[in-house]
């Protein structure tokens, strides 16, 4: 069937007509759907099409930016400034690698040695002094700090001193990217539960754990002091993207909405 119509349009395309006249073919195109790789999260196989909702509509900065893990999620639109969401996503990744360590010490030495994390650093046998430590600390961060934000205003990637990318292994590619960028968002969120469950029951995130599958229904974030707060933060937050969104789709031609108007 495919076939015959290409066929027969084939030939009229070839076929003069009426008053020496060019018959076009008209065959509808196939549009593909714009992919430059992993890293842009625009369009994908998942259930979603790799948006943060269905249908959702990518901004235009965005799309190309080309950056990992974006699934066109910028409703507060803080991202229109190319330079501001260049660092932007430098800091989210830098705030994620340091969520991952601190996620993973917590978890090991509560796991070995029963320690608590919160009172970890007062408990220690220091080599120096507090005031001490903090001054050093200060100064090879901001050492360390300063030459990052150097290497990436030339180069516009996360580095080290003065290697800019960072890769001594040769794990950087677009898959492993957009894996890093997704552990990362994970870990701040497994760090603020850590924190979260600590502050309100003053235990540890494994030791929380147990205690939740011995008695889910008596040991979980809704039998908390804070269980309202909380519940209505969450709340909140999943809601509040999405009425922005809809509120763009339905007044298009209203001015886009900004965080931040600079």
């Amino acid at each position: 069937m495919n076939a015959a119509l290409m066929q027969s349009s084939s030939l009229l395309a070839s076929r003069p007509a009426f008053a020496g006249r060019q018959i076009a073919a008209r065959v509808p195109a196939v549009s593909t759907p714009k992919r430059s790789g992993v890293c842009n999260s625009v369009v994908g196989d998942g259930p979603l099409g790799d948006r943060w909702y269905p249908g959702a509509k990518v901004p235009e900065y965005l799309e190309k930016a080309d950056l990992p893990g974006t699934y066109g999620f910028d409703p507060l639109g803080l991202g229109v400034n190319p330079e501001n969401l260049a660092w932007y996503h430098e800091a989210e990744k830098t705030n994620g690698r340091w969520a991952m360590a601190a996620c993973a010490g917590i978890l090991f030495t509560e796991a070995t040695q029963g320690s608590n994390w919160v009172n970890a650093g007062a408990e220690a046998d220091l080599l120096l002094p507090l005031p001490t430590l903090i001054a050093i600390e200060v100064l090879v961060f901001s050492l360390i700090e300063a030459k990052r934000y150097e290497g990436f205003k030339k180069t516009g990637k996360s580095g080290f001193l003065g290697s800019f990318p960072f890769d001594p292994a040769g794990l950087d590619s677009p898959a492993n990217r957009e894996k890093e960028i997704k552990n990362g968002r994970l870990a701040m969120m497994a760090f603020v539960g850590f924190a979260s469950v600590y502050a309100n029951r003053g235990e540890l995130p494994i030791q929380a754990l147990k205690a939740h599958i011995a008695d889910p229904g008596q040991q979980n974030i809704f039998t908390t002091d804070q269980a309202f707060p909380i519940t209505a933060a969450a709340i909140a937050l999943a809601i509040v993207p999405t009425l922005i969104e809809a509120r763009q789709e339905l007044d298009p031609d209203d001015d886009e909405f900004t965080a931040i108007p600079w």
